[in-house]
């Protein structure tokens, strides 16, 4: 028996020996290839019916150390993360400049101040003129340009995570057919399981950079992957994604207020469930990043129109004087709103072609417009009346979109409103305050200065909507909105006019279900919350592009003020996108109103002077002039001047993306840190490898002159027998 014994442990040392070699032969071809990992067998005693019989390898091993490879996976994903935010932030900054570029977007609107400065020293200069338009044109295109641009990377950023999305469920599916391989092998104790292992741990590891996943083993070897959020990928067979991207990507378009696709899992919405990886970083550019430099863009051009349109509306062309004014604020219903005068007049003038006043007249003590107010469209007929008392064929009235038209009816004569202090002719020029009713509940909505403006008769810069946005503060989604008795809000546009009623503790969410779930206004309009910042901003549509206006319905003669409490008007969002020069005044700058009549003390009477520069002087000082600018993504809510926002923007794109940058450095040093520790583990050291070839080769030789020596022994016994 002793000699059996000894042939079969010589015979088993051998094999195993051999094996133990083709292990390290493999180790040592697989030393450059990417994700695979030291192959090993533990050898153990054969041991039967309490007789060695030498020894046996194991099933192979791999050197793998588990929880580096979760490091690994949960630090990769981070790392897409941020290399998606600083992709396209690199892009935005781009589009914007840098601080000290001077092709940055600051720049362009400081030189538009500088060229209102200038072309207040000298206002009869063409050259001038000319100057200031070309640069208000070029900033207009600028703020247009990089409006286009930064939906363009939102469209972008919403294909590229269709495109992911597709990816991953390519690798989903691909270790689906592993784990079957894996399952199968080990049943069947088959050779290869540890290298189809290796396969899966590199599908894992590139799927990780799409999109932050966990995994955990079963017993018979395959793997369940799940999102951090607890959303299952893959167990047994691979949950698919997808995803339906934009055709069009704009200011008013986003996921929050269901213009954009969620990403689905199992026909369940996963969007906001998904924690990193370059899935997370598209989301947050797409649904973050990218619309608070937009908003940030709108509040720039938003707060520039309409305090150059407020100083220009106070000021008379001349010479080039206009015969023809279009009003650019469309009314909804100019038969019932009512507007009142609560402070100041206003001061209608003809002037013929050489500045002289022909008649002039104040809406309140010459054509007595009434103290309690008066409708839109008997406000316009008072004065129709009174310039056909002059111009036989002068009218006065409204275009197909409600907008206010003022014509001459001859060109030799011009027209001009001027506010005033008094209703005394020669008082001074001030803008008259102005309030709007547009339910007729005897209470103001509404307040506006200058009656100009107001109309939107003498605007330098236009845009091509109406006020169809309004916005909320920046507040928390289901913040207690303070309401104790019951508030009554209207809201009307052009084909509807509806109420509901915000009770105690309704919150910002309960007025987008309120709105959305009415058959009426979910027809016409679309209420959502945007994210801003740190928090949320009601937003309600006008979805047709029209005039809208939203008011509180008066309870006893009074309104508790909710909505200046919580903020809701009309927002400066989409501004950015469609702000332009007026085109008459782009196409003849000798329209442009520097200056607004003067009255001579002599004569008793108005006249327009081609040297009068009062109001190109208030439209410099107004970029040297504090604004207050809402919140606006990462900026918060603000007063500074124009100047210093368009700087502060600026700047702040250019923290974003070098923090971004820094933050990439660091992330992938740490990836490329862990995958050095996990090559140290589980790669393959050919020094070692041949070591250990030496110590098998010896074991091999040794456990043959053992077998050599059995069989000699044995052949002696048969001869001697």
């Amino acid at each position: 028996m002793s000699f059996v014994s000894g042939f079969s442990s010589a015979l088993s040392g051998m094999r195993a020996a051999q094996n133990q070699i083709s292990f390290v032969s493999n180790n040592l071809a697989n030393v450059d290839t990417e994700g695979y990992t030291r192959k090993t067998a533990q050898q153990i005693s054969n041991v039967v019916a309490g007789t060695g019989l030498g020894v046996k390898l194991n099933n192979a091993e791999r050197s793998v150390d588990q929880s580096l490879l979760r490091s690994y996976l949960t630090a990769n994903s981070l790392n897409g993360n941020l290399n998606k935010t600083h992709d396209y932030l690199s892009k935005a900054e781009n589009l914007v400049g840098t601080p000290d570029n001077k092709n940055s977007i600051a720049t362009d609107v400081a030189n538009l101040q500088a060229n209102l400065e200038t072309l207040a020293t000298d206002v009869t200069s063409s050259v001038g003129r000319y100057s200031l338009i070309s640069n208000a044109s070029s900033l207009t295109n600028r703020l247009n340009t990089i409006s286009t641009e930064i939906q363009s990377l939102r469209g972008d950023a919403d294909l590229e995570i269709e495109t992911i999305c597709n990816d991953i469920n390519g690798r989903l599916t691909s270790i689906a057919n592993l784990n079957n391989q894996i399952v199968k092998y080990q049943a069947l104790k088959y050779d290869g399981c540890a290298d189809l292992e290796d396969q899966r741990d590199e599908a894992l590891k590139a799927l990780s950079e799409y999109i932050d996943i966990t995994y955990y083993s079963r017993d018979n070897g395959e793997i369940v992957i799940q999102t951090k959020g607890g959303v299952s990928l893959l167990d047994r067979e691979a949950h698919v994604l997808t995803h339906g991207a934009i055709v069009r990507a704009a200011t008013d378009i986003s996921y929050a207020n269901g213009n954009i696709n969620g990403i689905y899992v199992d026909n369940v919405d996963i969007t906001t469930q998904i924690k990193d990886g370059e899935l997370k970083g598209l989301i947050n550019v797409r649904d973050t990043v990218l619309p608070s430099l937009q908003s940030q863009l709108d509040e720039i051009a938003g707060v520039m129109m309409e305090n150059l349109n407020a100083i220009h509306n106070q000021g008379t062309s001349f010479p080039g004087a206009m015969t023809t004014i279009q009003g650019t604020r469309s009314f909804i219903s100019p038969d019932t709103q009512v507007i009142k005068i609560e402070k100041g007049d206003v001061r209608l003038s003809i002037f013929d072609e050489d500045g002289v006043q022909v008649a002039t007249a104040s809406l309140i003590a010459d054509l007595h417009f009434s103290s309690s107010g008066e409708t839109i469209t008997d406000t316009i007929s008072k004065i129709e009346t009174w310039m056909q008392t002059k111009l036989p064929h002068a009218h006065v009235g409204f275009d197909a979109n409600g907008r206010v038209v003022v014509d001459t009816g001859d060109s030799s004569y011009y027209f001009s409103i001027m506010d005033t202090e008094t209703s005394t002719i020669g008082s001074s020029q001030t803008d008259a305050k102005i309030t709007l009713d547009n339910n007729q509940d005897g209470v103001a909505d509404r307040t506006f200065y200058g009656f100009s403006s107001f109309m939107g008769l003498n605007d330098l810069f236009v845009t091509s909507s109406s006020e169809y946005i309004y916005q909320s503060n920046v507040m928390s989604k289901n913040v207690d909105l303070g309401v104790r008795t019951a508030v009554t809000l209207n809201i009307r546009t052009g084909s509807m006019n509806e109420s509901f009623t915000v009770g105690a503790g309704d919150t910002l969410q309960s007025i987008v279900d309120m709105i959305n779930n009415d058959p009426v206004m979910q027809n016409e309009i679309h209420a959502s919350l945007v994210p801003n910042g740190s928090g949320y901003m009601l937003q309600i549509v006008n979805s047709s592009g029209g005039q809208m206006e939203i008011s509180e319905v008066a309870s006893g003669g009074q309104i508790t003020g909710f909505l200046s409490r919580i903020g809701l008007d009309v927002s400066h969002c989409n501004t950015a996108s469609m702000i332009a020069v007026r085109e008459d005044i782009l196409v003849n700058p000798n329209i442009l109103s520097v200056g607004s009549p003067e009255f001579n003390t002599y004569t008793g009477q108005y006249q327009l002077s081609s040297g009068n520069n009062n109001v190109a002087n208030n439209m410099a000082k107004a970029f040297a002039e504090e604004h207050t600018f809402g919140q606006a993504g990462s900026l918060a809510k603000v007063t500074t001047t124009l100047a210093d926002y368009a700087s502060t923007f600026v700047g702040s794109i250019a923290s974003q993306t070098s923090n971004a940058e820094n933050n990439l450095t660091y992330q992938s040093g740490l990836v490329s840190s862990i995958a050095n520790k996990q090559a140290t583990i589980s790669g393959v050291d050919s020094d070692e490898e041949l070591a250990h070839l030496i110590v098998y080769q010896q074991s091999y030789a040794a456990c043959a002159q053992v077998w050599s020596a059995t069989r000699e022994l044995i052949d002696i016994l048969f001869e001697a027998v």
